[in-house]
């Protein structure tokens, strides 16, 4: 007879306890990087610091920073509908927050470490065994035998080391460096829809332009042809004004191209096929709104790539604490129990019971110094994080500037140049005048002519590209966003609604 002893088991179970709750976190603490920090109280290129600069102008350092829907800031119903639309439709958007989803359910996976695997598996079975082995130690040689069990296993690998916790820390921050990806995607997506209205709309400007020089020049075409038939001018007058109409005309046409393009790009983005969508023509240029820009100092909370830069950062650090976990013996505690009978009737009897119950330590003693390796990679991939971050507040710094001085000098170059298409068209008028009073030959008019289209074509292209140059700058600032919106690592770990996962068709 067999006595069970379980003074042991409660004290391996006691021992287990206290070690488990003497647990400790191994590798280094994580600890935000210092980030470039500017000196200056504004930006460089601020007209904050060109307070003679004329036009266009930031607003107040102290004026509260763009919130939310940013794009209203230019008094468009159409572009603030279509942003709308594209924020629930754009497929980039829906892919990268299927990506967060992704990267919420690899923290539930990681959190599921925490707690004991229960497995169950039931099992019948019906044998008979040979009747000749004479010499076997089988129970019920040559009979048939029945076995119906019920075993239940529990097993369980506490976190000594802080692996597990490393590991729900790897993925936490891995989700949040996910929720400001799509951050990004959402602003750039939102800035390139604004760009392409912006350029449809310049486009739209160009080709009025355009279209009125087709009709001014079919006019002198008209003028040239009356005077050649009425003996007062000479032909070639005739073909010169017939080929400048013409050129026009062709100018006129290819406008059609980079419309039809940029009408294309917006339909991509709104989630449409260009076939089915379509913009109706308004030749509206307008002079940027002045942008509350803040001040240097707030910039790196105001990025989401910086924010991901830097959670990158604190994921790369939990990677390292995994590193060093592997040195530590991992321990298991395994324990199993059940029914086991040949019969139904004493199946769930306590006879019918059994159990056994034990912890496990396992250690690797020798693998080439794999564990090393992996540390420095991982140690090394953390610097290099380090760098990209810092890479990251360096280009976010340069693109606000960049912008803002691109903004503020096109607004001079805007002024000078809608200055030079007047002085252009009163040149055309006098030379107009000359023309039609014999004083000089209609090549000075072409030339005139030239003169003023060029200038416009010029002044409408300035627009445009401050339009744009000002929606670049927005999004340089972040847009509406801010770190506070970054969901948290409670927030990344709740449980998502089953809804969030339904498979879509």
């Amino acid at each position: 007879m067999t006595t069970f002893h379980h003074k042991p088991v409660f004290a391996v179970i006691a021992a287990t306890s206290l070690l488990l709750f003497a647990g400790c976190t191994v590798g280094p603490k994580y600890r935000p990087p210092a980030a470039p920090a500017p000196v200056a109280p504004n930006y460089k290129e601020s007209t904050v610091n060109f307070q003679d600069a004329e036009d266009w102008k930031v607003a107040s350092p102290q004026d509260a920073a763009l919130r939310g829907k940013w794009w209203e800031i230019f008094n468009d119903p159409d572009l603030n509908a279509l942003e709308e639309e594209l924020d629930i439709n754009n497929q980039n958007i829906k892919e990268y927050f299927q990506n967060f989803m992704e990267a919420r359910a690899l923290v539930a996976e990681a959190r599921s470490q925490y707690w004991p695997t229960v497995t169950v598996s039931p099992s019948w079975s019906r044998s008979q065994s040979s009747g000749n082995l004479t010499n076997s130690t089988q129970a019920n040689t040559g009979r048939i035998s029945t076995l119906m069990s019920l075993p239940i296993d529990v097993s369980w690998t506490p976190d000594f080391w802080g692996k597990i916790r490393n590991q729900v820390r790897e993925y936490q921050y891995g989700a949040q460096v996910s929720a400001a990806d799509l951050e990004v995607e959402r602003l750039t997506e939102q800035a390139s829809l604004a760009q392409y209205y912006f350029e449809i709309r310049g486009q739209d400007a160009l080709q009025k332009i355009l279209n009125d020089t087709v009709a001014a020049d079919q006019k002198a075409l008209d003028l040239t042809q009356g005077l050649y038939d009425a003996g007062i001018d000479d032909y070639i007058s005739v073909v010169q004004a017939r080929t400048t109409l013409q050129s026009v005309q062709a100018a006129a046409i290819n406008i059609g191209v980079a419309r039809a393009q940029y009408e294309h790009a917006i339909a991509v983005l709104l989630g449409k096929l260009a076939t089915d969508f379509s913009l109706p023509v308004k030749p509206i240029l307008t002079a940027p709104p002045p942008i509350p820009v803040g001040v240097p100092a707030q910039l790196l909370e105001r990025r989401p790539d910086v924010a991901a830069a830097e959670r990158t950062l604190a994921e790369a650090n939990a990677i390292i604490g995994i590193g060093y976990g592997a040195f530590f013996p991992t321990v298991t505690l395994s324990a199993s129990g059940g029914f086991e009978s040949s019969s139904f009737q004493n199946w769930f009897s306590w006879p019918s019971r059994f159990w056994s119950i034990g912890p496990s330590i396992s250690q690797t003693i020798f693998n080439g110094g794999l564990y090393r390796a992996e540390l420095h990679q991982y140690s090394a991939t953390y610097n290099a994080d380090l760098a990209a971050y810092r890479q990251t507040a360096l280009a976010a710094f340069q693109q606000v500037e960049d912008y803002l001085a691109a903004v503020r000098i096109y607004s001079q170059e805007i002024q000078r140049e809608q200055e030079a298409v007047k002085s252009a068209e009163e040149y055309l008028n006098l030379e107009m005048v000359r023309y039609e009073t014999g004083v000089d030959p209609y090549l000075y008019v072409i030339t005139a002519q030239t003169t003023v289209l060029s200038d416009q074509e010029t002044l409408a292209t300035l627009q445009i590209e401050q339009m744009v140059a000002a929606v670049n700058l927005i999004e340089a600032l972040g847009g509406g966003w801010d770190r506070s919106q970054l969901p948290t690592t409670s927030q990344v770990s709740k449980k998502p609604s089953a809804g969030d996962y339904k498979l879509q068709h």
